[in-house]
């Protein structure tokens, strides 16, 4: 990478792999070489079943050591992406996903990626990916291409697939991103995860979700709201309507609608 894009460093340093239930060590040593190799340093090991630090993890990170060491361990998935203005998450199952999901791959899905502020790139446990649960909260979905005849990939190849997808990106010399500032900022996970919440709260008690529907309705809302890639502000002001509409149906309860007679009374003459 050239000296002159140190943009594109920074740009790389802010990207954190996200690993939910790792069950392999060996996997998770070769994961650690492979992201030292494309210059990745950070990442997030999501109630992990394994120890980082075995000595096949060890012996397979070679001189990547340092990384197992420094690997973040936390309980949840929604811990890991605090503060992630983006969230890619990797779909390796075949089996249909929500249509509202344009699944993208890598190259195409990255240079949005790596746009603005910190990034998260989600892989699920070896022997199943994430559930449909897991990639609703991630902002985009992305599929490595491979031959139908045999799709799966091991979680160490699928990561340094990635990987190298994005040094090829940041060796490219991209112009750098129109930076943002204060209140015009991405909204971060955290943020919009808040909103949904709040959201299907209020859209429950209006009677416009049903417990036996809410969570499919929710994916086409979640897809349609990361869509539109709201901003702090943004979301702030729909917080502010739902707020509103909630304090209306505290203060004014709706009575419901009368019946009206089919056989009216006829005023005399």
């Amino acid at each position: 990478m050239p000296a002159s894009s140190n943009w594109a460093q920074e740009r790389l340093a802010q990207v954190r792999l996200v690993l939910v239930r790792p069950a392999g060590p060996r996997n998770l040593g070769a994961i650690a070489r492979v992201m030292k190799n494309m210059g990745l340093r950070q990442w997030v090991l999501v109630d992990p079943q394994c120890d980082p630090l075995d000595a096949e993890a060890v012996t397979m990170a070679v001189h990547a050591t340092d990384l197992l060491r420094q690997a973040r361990q936390v309980p949840t998935l929604a811990e890991a992406l605090q503060g992630c203005v983006q969230v890619f998450g990797t779909a390796g199952r075949r089996e249909p996903y929500p249509p509202e999901w344009q699944i993208q791959s890598p190259r195409q899905a990255f240079p949005e990626l790596l746009a603005a502020g910190p990034a998260a790139l989600v892989f699920g446990p070896e022997d199943r990916g994430l559930s449909n649960e897991e990639l609703a909260l991630c902002h985009r979905q992305i599929q490595i291409p491979t031959d139908p005849a045999y799709p799966s990939l091991n979680l160490a190849q699928a990561v340094g697939i990635c990987c190298y997808e994005l040094r090829t990106l940041l060796c490219q010399n991209l112009p750098p991103p129109v930076t943002s500032s204060g209140i015009s900022k991405p909204a971060p996970f955290e943020l919009l995860e808040g909103f949904f919440g709040h959201l299907e709260a209020l859209l429950l008690q209006i009677g416009y979700l049903h417990p036996h529907t809410a969570r499919r309705k929710m994916l086409k809302l979640r897809a349609l709201f990361h869509r539109a890639g709201l901003i702090v502000s943004e979301v702030a002001l729909l917080r502010g309507i739902l707020r509103q509409l909630q304090w209306s149906q505290k203060s004014s309860p709706r009575e419901p609608p009368k019946k009206e007679d089919p056989h009216p009374a006829e005023s005399g003459s």
